[in-house]
């Protein structure tokens, strides 16, 4: 191949032609016109990967065929067409880049990046049970927030058993309760239970939602809602931590006013 020729066809590689459709491109500029076999003697390739080119170079409209086979030529278009397949392209790619830059943050969204907080959603009788079987692998003592009476009438039946299997594994619980009748009856089976309860004045700090911090979760049952949620973060795991130690130490000092009152 001539120097000239050569970097034509270094050019053509370097805006996007594969080699073979340069081979096939230049050898048509210079015949002209020819047949398949004429062009693919020319290109020096053999015919059927002739065909598959100028069918490739067709679809880019920079050849066209007239004619049927066996009599069938092709013919180069202007070399213009270069340059418009190319705006096209940009067009086209301007129109994916504003696509995604729509989409993005959607699928940043979905992104399960390995040290961002995962947030878990689980609806339904079914999936408070399931917030509360999480627990039950806890590595250390649950901390918590919770109130017996909205526990037992959204999981009738359900506590008894799950209480015992915690504390068969060994998991003790410090928890704050509402000073409520149901959270008195509960407390008689602290020992046993690995519990060790906190009530401060149900009339002042009623909640409804149960709050367990345990390794790096926090798991939130909305009885209301009935949804469970659970938050995987060893930072904000941490900070809750740290928060129910401040409230521990005002929820053991507002017990005590309340045993003794």
């Amino acid at each position: 191949m001539e120097n000239g020729n050569l970097d034509l066809q270094k050019s053509l590689e370097f805006i996007g032609f594969s080699e073979k459709e340069v081979l096939v491109y230049l050898a048509l500029l210079e015949l002209g016109k020819g047949t398949v076999t004429q062009i693919s003697r020319k290109a020096g390739i053999n015919r059927p990967t002739g065909y598959h080119i100028l069918a490739s170079l067709a679809v880019k409209e920079l050849v066209k065929a007239s004619g049927k086979e066996p009599k069938q030529e092709y013919v180069a278009e202007s070399p213009d067409q270069i340059e418009k397949l190319l705006v096209k392209k940009i067009e086209n790619d301007q129109a994916f880049i504003k696509e995604a830059k729509k989409i993005i943050p959607e699928l940043k969204s979905m992104h399960n990046v390995a040290d961002r907080p995962k947030v878990s959603f689980y609806e339904g009788r079914e999936g408070l049970e399931k917030v509360y079987e999480d627990t039950l692998t806890s590595h250390e003592p649950i901390r918590a927030y919770a109130t017996y009476d909205d526990m037992q009438v959204a999981l009738p039946g359900y506590f008894p058993d799950y209480f015992h299997r915690r504390a068969k594994k060994g998991i003790p619980i410090r928890a704050i309760f509402p000073f409520t009748k149901a959270g008195i009856e509960l407390s008689k089976d602290d020992i046993a239970q690995k519990r060790e309860i906190a009530m401060i004045p149900a009339d002042k700090y009623y909640f409804s939602p149960e709050i367990n911090i345990y390794d790096n979760k926090i798991m939130i049952a909305s009885w209301k809602e009935k949804l469970g949620i659970v938050i995987e973060s060893h930072e904000i795991a941490d900070a809750m931590k740290k928060v129910f130690e401040l409230s521990w130490a005002e929820a053991k000092r507002l017990d005590a006013e309340l045993k003794k009152s």
